[in-house]
C-alpha cells in the first residue's frame, strides 16, 4: 500500500516495491505550492477515470499506476471500496493523484 507522507514543504507518495514494478510508476514528491485542491472520496475504485497506460487493473479489485482521460494524466494506486484521496495539481508530471488510505481524512487534513 502507497505511503502519504506530509513534510512543511512536500507530499511524499512511497510506493511499495510490488506497486512500482506493476503500476510502471515511481515514487513522488510534490511540492506543497503545486496542489491546488484536496478532497477524500469514498471509494477510490469507482473514482478512477480514463484509460490506464501504463499499469495494472485486475476488475473489482486493484487498480495501479497511471490513467489517462481528457488531455489529463492521473497517478492511480487505489483498492475497492476503500476511502482515498485526490490531489489536483499544477505544473506536475501528474496532473491528479488518486491514492487509497484507509486513514483518508486525516491525511486530507494534513495536506490541506
Amino acid at each position: 500500500m502507497a505511503t502519504i507522507t506530509v513534510t512543511p514543504t512536500h507530499l511524499n507518495i512511497t510506493l511499495t516495491i510490488a506497486e512500482k514494478v506493476a503500476g510502471l510508476v515511481r515514487d513522488q514528491a510534490i511540492p506543497r505550492s503545486s496542489i491546488s485542491s484536496v478532497e477524500v472520496v469514498d471509494d477510490g475504485y469507482a473514482a478512477t477515470t480514463g484509460t490506464r497506460a501504463p499499469g495494472l487493473g485486475i476488475p473489482r479489485k486493484r487498480k495501479i499506476g497511471t490513467w489517462r482521460a481528457n488531455g489529463a494524466k492521473s497517478l492511480v494506486s487505489v483498492r475497492r471500496s476503500e476511502p482515498a484521496i485526490r490531489v489536483q495539481l499544477t505544473g506536475q508530471r501528474y496532473d491528479t493523484l488518486l491514492i487509497g488510505s484507509p486513514d483518508a481524512r486525516a491525511v486530507a487534513a494534513d495536506i490541506a
